[in-house]
This record gives C-alpha cells, structure tokens and sequence, in this order.
C-alpha cells in the first residue's frame, strides 16, 4: 500500500538531467529539433541557438566527449519519458513464487487442501514451489516424497507444468511448478455449446407433426345433432 505524501518523510526525487544553464561543459555536440546533426559547438553557442528556437538545451548523453546535447521541449521530453516508462511497466509481466510445503505421511484430507492451494496459485498465474519435508529417519525414503510430487503434477496437469522435476535438498525436496498455456492464455475452461443432435431432431419432429395435427382437429366444429322427426311434425 503506498504511503500517503504528507506521512512520506523521504525527499522527492531529484531530476539530474541537465539543461540549459546547469550544463557547464565547454563544448556540445549539438542536435537540432528535426534531429540533424549541428556539429561540435561552444556551449554558449548552443544555448544561443536553441534560445532562438524559444526551446531548450538538453544533455542526453553525458558520458559521450564531447557531450550529446539536443534542442527540444524539456516538458514534453519528460513527458514522454514517463509515459514510455509507463509502458514499459504495463507490459512487464510480474512473476510471483509461491511455496506449498507437504509432509510424506502426509493425511489424505490435509494433501486435498493443499492441492486446493496451488490448483489456486497456478490459476493466478503464479509458480508454486512445492516442497517435501522430511524428518528424522524419513529422509532414507525419499521414494515417499517422489510419489507425493509424482502424484500433483498428474492431477493439476491441466493447471499447471512441471518446470523443474522432484529434487533432493537435504531434508527436503523440491519440485517447481509453472502455470500451463492454457491458464496463461486464458482457454482454460472453455466449452462448445451443445448442439441438437440430427437424431433428436428426427425424433421430434414427428411429435411435433403429431401435435399439430390433434391441435387442428380440436379446432374444427363439431356438427349440431339432426331434430327428431317426430319434433319436427309438431313444430310445423
């Protein structure tokens, strides 16, 4: 979390580039503002002619003899310093190493949660490194710590890549494991979406057929009954 400015007691950075007056050399090797070479100048000369442009004199190479001055905007210069540096850190992708630690007689309830916990780190992108502790005479089996190992990586191998195999430390031994091309691209999970099968569709369109058919006798009149003749005579 960063500190707020008025609780920040270090003092601000200092901008050590130096233009105009503060370059004290005697002589530049000067370049205009469209990036043509000038030559080798006095200093003052210099100052003269980047003053007559209403820009300034900055020094971007003060290792060089003599040094590389160029006439530009120092304000917009340093603008886009910033923003390139910006840039750069946007893109710089941060690499974060996680560590699990597992015991050899490890219980089955405790190794499912912390398989839990790099299935969770691996999913963040992050490395875990994953380590066997041994203790006391376990370390004469280290078999037992190669079959835990052995066994993670096959069941996060959708997650996760083994970058560096079980090796022995000591009393311990360590395994490292990097997120797959699937996590870091982002693919992981993806599923096509069911699609009717020509079968189903064959098998449901009679019923449909079927359906309509009862809808539209349903919707036909049904014709009145005939009068008996008998009340028909008395009527007339």
């Amino acid at each position: 979390m960063p500190v707020p400015r008025r609780f920040d007691r270090r003092p601000p950075e200092r901008d050590t580039t130096r233009i105009n007056e503060r370059i004290r050399v005697p002589e530049v090797r000067l370049i205009d503002d469209e990036g043509n070479q000038i030559g080798v100048l006095k200093t003052p000369d210099a100052l003269v002619f980047a003053q007559e442009r209403d820009l300034d004199l900055v020094e971007v190479a003060p290792e060089a003899h003599p040094p590389v001055c160029r006439v530009l905007d120092y304000s917009k210069y340093k603008y886009e310093q910033a923003q390139k540096v910006k840039q750069a850190r946007k893109h710089q992708q941060q690499i974060t190493v996680r560590e699990i630690k597992f015991r050899p007689k490890i219980a089955e309830h405790d190794y499912d949660t912390k398989k839990h916990h790099v299935e969770r780190f691996l999913k963040h992108k992050d490395k875990v490194k994953v380590t066997i502790m041994f203790r006391g005479r376990e370390v004469t089996h280290p078999e037992r710590g190669t079959m835990i190992l052995d066994r993670l990586a096959e069941e996060l191998s959708e997650l996760g890549v083994v970058e560096q195999r079980p090796m022995q430390e000591g009393r311990n031994m360590t395994m490292m494991m990097a997120p797959s091309k699937a996590v870091l691209t982002g693919r992981l999970g993806e599923v096509d979406g069911d699609q009717p099968s020509e079968a189903g569709e064959s098998e449901t369109a009679p019923a449909g057929a079927s359906g309509d058919g009862a809808a539209t006798a349903a919707a036909e009149p049904t014709p009145p009954a005939p009068e008996p003749p008998a009340a028909a005579a008395e009527a007339s």
